[in-house]
C-alpha cells in the first residue's frame, strides 16, 4: 500500500527542526498498531505527528475507521491529504496542521504515535486527564515512564506499547445493595493499579483484588470464608460507580466526601 508515495517524500530533513524527526514507519508496524488497538470502523483515531498519513489512511481503509492526522508540517499535511484521496478514503480521513501539543483529541477512541520517549512523556498528563477511559493509546518504540504499558507487542528493533487510559476511582466509596447489604471501598490508584479495602456492613472484608481496565472496575470478594470469591463489576460513569454484573446489579457507589 504504501509503495505509492515517492521515495523523495520518505526521507528529508525537514522534521528535525521539529520537536519529532520524521521517520516513517513500516507497513507491517502499521498493521501491527492497529490490530493492538483492536481499531475498528466504531473508532475514531487520531495519530499525534501523521508524517505522511500512512496511518490514518491504514485505519479506515484496513478497518473502517474515521481518522484524523495531526501534523505541524504542511507540505507532509498536503502530502498526506493527495494519498488519502489516491487511495479513495477521504471521506473518512482527515488531516489537520497543528501543534500536537495543542490540538483537541478528545474525540478519539484511539490514539498513535510514533514520537520520541520524552515527547511522550510531556504528552502523558493530557492523555490520562483530557482522553476518555477506555481510549486506547498505541505508541510505536517509546514507552510512558513508569505507567506501564497494558500490552505490548515485541518486534524486530523495538516494541509496540498499548495502554488503555484508567478512570479515576481513587478514595471512599459507598453503595447498598438490593438486599440492605452496605458496602465501603477505599481505593490508592497509581495509573491502572489498585490497591484498597473493603468493609461490609462496617466489617472488614478480604479484597482478594481491585482490577480496573478502563471504565470497568472489578472487584474480587471474599465476603464468606465457607464459600468462593465473588466478583463484583462496576462501570464508572462520571463520579459513580454502576454495578453491571450479575451480583447486585444496578447498585450505584457514590464517592463519600
Amino acid at each position: 500500500m504504501f509503495s505509492d508515495l515517492s521515495i523523495d517524500d520518505q526521507f528529508d530533513e525537514l522534521g528535525m527542526n521539529l520537536d519529532v524527526p520524521f521517520v516513517p514507519t513500516h507497513e507491517s508496524v502499521v498493521k501491527a498498531m492497529l490490530e493492538l488497538g483492536a481499531v475498528d470502523a466504531d473508532d475514531v483515531l487520531y495519530d499525534l505527528g501523521s508524517g505522511d498519513g500512512r496511518i490514518p489512511v491504514a485505519a479506515a481503509l484496513e478497518h473502517g475507521a474515521r481518522a484524523i492526522g495531526v501534523e505541524i508540517d504542511s507540505g507532509r499535511v498536503a502530502l498526506a491529504q493527495a494519498y488519502a484521496a489516491q487511495m479513495g478514503v477521504e471521506d473518512r480521513v482527515c488531516f489537520i496542521q497543528d501543534d500536537l501539543f495543542e490540538v483537541d483529541f478528545t474525540p478519539a477512541t484511539v490514539v498513535t504515535m510514533y514520537l520520541l520517549h520524552t515527547v511522550n512523556l510531556q504528552l502523558r498528563p493530557r492523555l490520562l486527564n483530557e482522553l476518555r477511559p477506555g481510549t486506547r493509546i498505541v505508541s510505536h518504540t517509546f514507552d510512558m515512564g513508569d505507567w506501564k504499558p497494558d500490552g505490548r507487542v515485541s518486534l524486530k528493533g523495538g516494541g509496540i506499547f498499548l495502554w488503555v487510559v484508567p478512570a479515576q476511582v481513587a478514595g471512599h466509596w459507598h453503595w447498598q445493595a438490593a438486599d440492605g447489604t452496605q458496602y465501603r471501598l477505599e481505593l490508592q490508584q497509581r495509573y491502572q493499579k489498585l490497591t484498597g479495602e473493603l468493609w461490609i456492613n462496617d466489617q472488614p472484608a478480604e479484597l482478594e483484588a481491585a482490577l480496573l481496565w478502563g471504565d470497568l472496575l472489578e472487584l474480587v470478594v471474599h465476603e464468606d470464608a465457607t464459600y468462593g470469591a465473588e466478583s463484583i463489576v462496576l462501570h464508572c460513569r462520571d463520579d459513580r460507580l454502576v454495578v453491571v454484573s450479575e451480583y447486585q446489579k444496578g447498585a450505584v457507589a457514590r464517592r463519600v466526601t
